[in-house]
């Protein structure tokens, strides 16, 4: 009898113990926001939950302007955005004193589809140029000008941008507007523009989809977006005169040379140096300095540190630029400010 008891009783300690873990699992950390950096936060999630099993996070990728919006409105526990939030919205944030943590950097590529054309060299006036619908044939002297040599055919450009609130369509502009003074003063740089050519797409992967199926066609991506599905990538003209390709190296060329101030808002487009990549930019975390659920915000800051301390290291496999050592021991400080 007491041998059943016994049993009873490690039976129901069991299935407390199995209870308790059942309810750790339960603890969801909702985010949403940019398309840019999803193939990496997507591994870091995945990563997260053999360190901690207690802790599910949940992402959903709807764009920049959409993280933006949500985390505003306190319906996520943290937003993502390649575009920083101006001073007029970080005041509207519902949740008080909201932070820009910084992740890693990347390319903003112009990927195309035309018939026999693998490389392309453009610079920036030429790109606003098309984007403005001003140049509209893929044998344009502006185009063939500089790419001598290159068959360019007798084709209409059909131009391909974000239809929805988008922090690479921020990146691009942002660099649209540095370089082109036509561009500055009728479009402006924004996470949504009116723009005034080409047909609209739903985040990175609806453009490079579009793009794919569209021959003549040209849009802008983030650059493991363009390498996923082999669309090719033109070379653009920096600010130092220099046709250069998107890759790990030339953003983090562009990225060394940036003024980084303590909020962490900052731009890295058109940047000096004859290696740096001109559309790079970075890409934020957007988290409530004050959280408002103690459990959630304590698991947000656990993952948070890990995200800086393991996280990056897996930044370049997806060729995203790591940020520099000194901005990441900033980052990680003000990670411990936040309270819950």
């Amino acid at each position: 009898m007491k041998t059943r008891h016994l049993f009873t009783a490690i039976l129901a300690l069991a299935g407390l113990a199995l209870g308790t873990t059942g309810a750790q699992a339960q603890l969801t950390i909702n985010g949403a926001g940019a398309t840019f950096p999803n193939p990496l936060y997507s591994k870091w999630f995945d990563a997260y939950r053999k360190v901690d099993p207690s802790v599910q996070i949940n992402y959903q990728a709807i764009g920049s302007g959409g993280g933006q919006k949500q985390i505003s409105e306190q319906t996520v526990d943290f937003g993502a955005s390649d575009g920083p939030m101006s001073d007029e919205s970080l005041a509207k944030a519902q949740g008080g004193k909201l932070l820009h943590l910084p992740t890693v950097a990347g390319a903003v590529v112009i990927t195309f589809n035309v018939t026999g054309v693998s490389n392309l060299k453009l610079d920036g006036p030429t790109i606003a140029n098309i984007f403005l619908g001003k140049v509209t044939n893929w044998n344009d002297a502006a185009i063939a000008a500089q790419n001598k040599g290159v068959k360019l055919p007798d084709q209409d450009i059909s131009v391909v941008h974000r239809s929805d609130g988008s922090g690479t369509s921020y990146i691009f502009t942002d660099y649209l507007s540095a370089v082109s003074p036509d561009w500055k003063s009728k479009v402006g740089k924004n996470t949504s523009v009116s723009w005034p050519a080409g047909l609209g797409a739903k985040g990175n992967e609806g453009v490079s989809g579009q793009i794919k199926q569209t021959p003549g066609s040209i849009g802008y991506v983030e650059l493991i977006y363009a390498l996923q599905n082999k669309l090719p990538y033109a070379d653009v003209k920096n600010a130092d005169g220099e046709y250069v390709k998107a890759s790990l190296d030339s953003v983090t060329a562009a990225l060394a040379t940036a003024t980084i101030p303590d909020d962490f808002r900052f731009s890295m487009v058109n940047a000096p140096g004859k290696t740096a990549y001109p559309i790079s930019g970075v890409t934020w975390l957007l988290v409530y300095a004050q959280q408002k659920d103690a459990a959630k915000g304590k698991k947000l800051v656990e993952f948070l540190k890990w995200a800086y301390q393991d996280g990056e290291g897996m930044a370049k496999t997806l060729d995203y630029s790591p940020l520099p050592d000194t901005v990441r021991s900033k980052v990680v400080e003000r990670i411990g400010t936040i309270k819950f």
